[in-house]
C-alpha cells in the first residue's frame, strides 16, 4: 500500500485539475537513475496494459508492477517548509537515499 498525506493529496488535486486531462491520472514510478541507483518520478498519464490503479486520500494513481514493489508501504508527502518545497516520498525499502531525496538504493 502506498499513502499520501493530506497535504500532498491537496498539492496533485490541484496540480490534476490544471495540468490533466481528464482521463489522466497521477503515475508514480521508479527508475534506474540518480546518484544512488534508482530515482522516483511522478507525471499525470493515462492508464497501460498492466498498471494497478490504487486510491488513497482522494487522489486515484496509477503504477507498474515494478515500481509498485520498490514503493509498496512509501508515504507520499509535499513539504512546504524552509528548505524549498516540493514532493518527498518516505520509502522504508530503501537502503540509503541521496541528499536531494529522489534518488534511492
Amino acid at each position: 500500500m502506498i499513502t499520501i498525506t493530506d497535504s500532498a493529496a491537496t498539492h496533485i488535486l490541484g496540480m490534476q485539475q490544471e495540468k490533466a486531462a481528464a482521463s489522466q491520472r497521477l503515475r508514480i514510478f521508479v527508475e534506474a537513475g540518480g546518484c544512488s541507483g534508482f530515482e522516483y518520478g511522478m507525471s499525470f498519464d493515462d492508464s497501460k496494459e498492466g498498471d494497478a490503479e490504487l486510491s488513497h486520500n482522494g487522489v486515484t494513481f496509477l503504477i507498474d508492477a515494478t515500481s509498485l514493489e520498490y514503493l509498496d508501504g512509501s508515504e507520499i508527502h509535499f513539504d512546504d517548509g524552509l528548505n524549498g518545497k516540493g514532493f518527498e516520498i518516505r520509502n522504508p525499502n530503501a537502503s540509503s537515499t541521496c541528499g536531494c531525496g529522489r534518488s534511492f538504493n
